[in-house]
């Protein structure tokens, strides 16, 4: 199995094409700079780091497929000053071809929001910010949920499970939603439902005009500002969760797409990866 063909099974899957004009989404060190092209397995990961470099080389990998670009604004020295560049050193020393589908895949149809949205039972999904090349393909999704919706502590019970976070930021939203607390009093006939959801894997606190105007009951995504909370907290009920957890399924989004082509193929989820922010 050659490093190129694996790799062309994502691009079919989420085109180049695809990623926003500041991205870099693609080869971070191709097959040519540093393999004979055989693959001999691939390691899948949210972000290159020196600990997934050394476990791809512990495994015998000589692809690393990352959702994060390695290289996303160009080092003017490499001098192997930053975990990242380590990376990238420990990678070329190793012989490890890397490519990164970042928001190629986000917008790909059916690409991680859309993952994040059917594990939270989201039906009729569409994008949230369609691309201008394919309508069926954008950033984000809005979808609604079965039957006539949940409570916001329904919501925030189920965002929990789904993104496997102890702890999330939420505002109150509109007035009579309310928010969750020990002594919560039971759901009644007034208690407003929420049944349109839209969401944006990573840092989609842009979008948050886009899903008040869709006429979304909630929002969830992950790096929202203070001000965004502030401005629009009152309108929508914002639901903030950590990037990490928001994006670490991409890595089962990649092995989906790499073993329906390949099953008989080795695909290997890095393990060393963990939240890099604590909930305490």
């Amino acid at each position: 199995m050659t490093i190129t063909a694996i790799v062309q099974a994502v691009e079919e899957y989420a085109p180049r094409a695809l990623q926003e004009s500041w991205d870099n989404t693609g080869w971070q060190i191709s097959p040519q700079a540093v393999t004979s092209g055989q693959c001999s397995g691939v390691m899948l990961c949210l972000d290159v780091t020196p600990a997934v470099v050394a476990e791809a080389r512990a495994l015998g990998c000589n692809l690393i497929i990352s959702h994060h670009p390695l290289l996303f604004r160009g080092p003017r020295t490499i001098d192997g000053s930053t975990p990242g560049q380590r990376a990238l050193v420990d990678a070329i020393r190793a012989g490890i071809a890397v490519y990164s589908s970042h928001t190629a895949l986000d917008s790909a149809p059916g690409g991680v929001s859309h993952h994040l949205g059917t594990l939270l039972g989201l039906t009729d999904m569409r994008p949230l910010s369609p691309s201008h090349s394919d309508p069926s393909a954008g950033l984000g999704v809005i979808g609604t949920l079965p039957g006539p919706g949940i409570t916001l502590p329904a919501l925030i019970d189920l965002v929990k499970k789904v993104y496997r976070q102890p702890a999330l930021r939420v505002t109150p939203g509109p007035a009579g939603t309310t928010i969750p607390t020990d002594d919560q009093e039971p759901a009644t006939a007034d208690t407003p439902l929420i049944r349109t959801v839209a969401l944006c894997s990573g840092s989609g606190g842009e979008f948050i005009p886009d899903t008040i105007r869709a006429g979304a009951d909630a929002y969830i995504t992950s790096d929202v500002r203070y001000h965004d909370f502030l401005d629009y907290g009152r309108d929508i009920v914002i639901v903030d969760t950590g990037h990490f957890e928001s994006e670490i399924c991409t890595k089962s989004i990649f092995s989906r797409i790499i073993s329906q082509k390949f099953p008989n193929f080795a695909v290997h989820m890095a393990s060393c990866e963990h939240p890099p922010v604590q909930y305490v």
